[in-house]
């Protein structure tokens, strides 16, 4: 008797749908769960491979599956997509999922440790805290400029309004300086907690040999370390640090055909956290280096001289990501801190 060989999963908060089917991809079973029965149904199925789409909770029910014996596949939904026919529902969802997970070339997302996802928490936490309180101080300039109270971009200069508001307190309606108090209160309660959770990101970073290691790199701080160990694969995923590059959307978009080459812009694909953040960095670096100073002839200085700004940093946080994947693979430390900063 021929027995199941891969089974696709349609993940959902209450209701699964679940396909299976045999080595030669001929359909052994389509079945509709409930959540409480996902797992005591896959405990009674022969060891396989189970394919899921890397969507919500797809690392929590990967760890799971995973326990239970089973070879966990977490394909991306772009990737499945090609493979829906017709109509789109969850049971031609799962029987896609199904299709995709065997194929040689398909590439899949690593189940995350709960330890990965939850500082991928905090960061995420700590990005969106940062979000809220740019939002409250551009409201709270926007609302202010309309009573003649002009203060400069940025949360260094909250002390500026507070201050103008004081200043202001005869001429300016009560209501107004209620509610910009009220602005000025939130805040500064964000910021606390901001502080909070970097002051958590940077203790975390001094615990783990790989954080610290990646700290050695000029532009690299604890936030990206932290960015990087939370939300990277294994590095033995990628076979060379272009390979990295391209999966954190620091290479061109190709458009080439007939033989002709043609590159057009940075493609934006995969991580977009860890992208920007070695962008910062590498603007960071740039900054550093033309107050300081570049050492003549080395590759930043050469860069400098000839091609735009943001294209030079573009430029190294592509350099970045791929000595990231050279001190990962060969557990080393940044050794070339003059080059990088001249």
């Amino acid at each position: 008797m021929n027995n199941v060989t891969i089974i696709g999963i349609d993940l959902a908060k209450r209701v699964f749908h679940a396909h299976g089917a045999y080595a030669d991809g001929s359909v052994a079973f389509r079945k509709r769960m409930a959540r409480s029965q996902v797992l005591p149904f896959l405990t009674r199925q022969p060891t396989c491979v189970v394919a899921i789409e890397a969507s919500a909770s797809a690392h929590e029910w990967g760890r799971a599956i995973q326990g239970l014996g089973h070879e966990v596949r977490l394909i991306p939904p772009s990737y499945v997509k090609p493979y829906v026919k017709r109509q789109k529902n969850d049971t031609a969802d799962a029987e896609a999922i199904a299709e995709a997970g065997p194929r040689p070339t398909m590439r899949f997302v690593a189940v995350k440790t709960e330890e990965q996802q939850a500082r991928a928490m905090v960061f995420r936490t700590r990005d969106l805290l940062v979000r809220q309180r740019t939002q409250l101080i551009n409201a709270s300039r926007g609302h202010l400029a309309e009573h003649g109270v002009i203060a400069p971009q940025g949360p260094a200069h909250l002390k500026t309004l507070a201050a103008a508001i004081d200043a202001a307190e005869p001429s300016m309606p009560k209501l107004v300086r209620d509610v910009g108090r009220v602005y000025l209160e939130q805040i500064d309660r964000l910021s606390c907690k901001i502080a909070e959770l970097e002051k958590t990101l940077r203790r975390e970073a001094q615990c783990g040999e790989e954080t610290r290691r990646l700290q050695t790199m000029p532009g690299i701080g604890p936030i990206t370390a932290m960015a990087v160990e939370a939300f990277t694969p294994p590095m033995t995923t990628f076979k060379r640090g272009r390979d990295f590059a391209a999966w954190l959307g620091l290479v061109p978009v190709q458009h080439s055909t007939g033989g002709k080459q043609r590159l057009g812009r940075t493609s934006k694909m995969g991580q977009r956290d860890i992208r920007r953040l070695l962008i910062i960095g590498a603007m960071a670096v740039i900054q550093w280096a033309a107050r300081r100073g570049t050492r003549p002839g080395s590759w930043l200085a050469r860069m400098l001289d000839r091609k735009p700004l943001m294209l030079v940093a573009m430029a190294l946080a592509n350099k970045m990501a791929r000595s990231i994947w050279a001190m990962l693979t060969k557990k080393e430390d940044y050794r070339d801190l003059g080059s990088a900063a001249a």
